[in-house]
C-alpha cells in the first residue's frame, strides 16, 4: 500500500512538472511574421528629438540648443503637436547675453514657438526616425542677434 502511494505521488509530481514546463493553457503561440517580414505586434516608434548627449527625446520639457557652452536652451516646452512628420511647442528660449563676456553674462528669457520637421533616419539607430530641422519663431521680444525666425539643422 505504501509503495502504491509513493508511485502515485511520483507520477503526480511528474505530471505537474510537465504541465509547468508547457506553460499556462491560456498562453498563445508567438505571432507569425507578416508578409512584409515585420512582426504584426511591433509597436510604432515615435519620431524623436536627439539631444546633446545623443539620447532620443519625445516631448521634452527642456532642450539645450548650445551643446558646447549651454548659453542657449529651451525651457517650459508645452507640446501641442507631436507626429511622425512634425511637432510644435510653445516655451521659453533662455539665452546668455554674454555681456561683457559669456562667463559674466546674464540669461534672458524670450517666448518662442518651436517647430520640428524633416524626419530622417538616425545614424545611431537607423530604424528610428528623428527630426532633422528645428525652427524657432519669436512672437515678441527676441535676442539681439537672431532674426524673428531662425532655422537650425539638428545633429544626427
Amino acid at each position: 500500500m505504501r509503495r502504491l502511494a509513493v508511485t502515485k505521488a511520483a507520477a503526480l509530481c511528474a505530471a505537474v512538472a510537465f504541465v509547468a514546463a508547457m506553460g499556462p493553457a491560456s498562453a498563445s503561440p508567438a505571432a507569425a511574421p507578416s508578409s512584409t517580414g515585420r512582426a504584426a505586434t511591433q509597436p510604432v516608434r515615435a519620431t524623436v528629438l536627439v539631444d546633446c548627449f545623443s539620447r532620443p527625446q519625445v516631448r521634452p520639457a527642456d532642450f539645450i540648443l548650445a551643446c558646447g557652452d549651454g548659453n542657449s536652451r529651451l525651457a517650459s516646452l508645452r507640446w501641442t503637436h507631436w507626429a511622425p512628420a512634425s511637432a510644435k511647442a510653445k516655451g521659453v528660449n533662455w539665452v546668455n547675453d554674454c555681456d561683457p563676456y559669456c562667463a559674466a553674462g546674464t540669461f534672458r528669457s524670450y517666448p518662442v514657438v518651436v517647430r520640428l520637421d524633416r524626419p530622417q533616419s538616425w545614424k545611431k539607430d537607423p530604424q528610428q526616425q528623428r527630426y532633422g530641422r528645428m525652427t524657432l519663431t519669436f512672437p515678441g521680444d527676441r535676442p539681439e542677434r537672431p532674426a524673428r525666425t531662425v532655422t537650425y539643422a539638428l545633429w544626427n
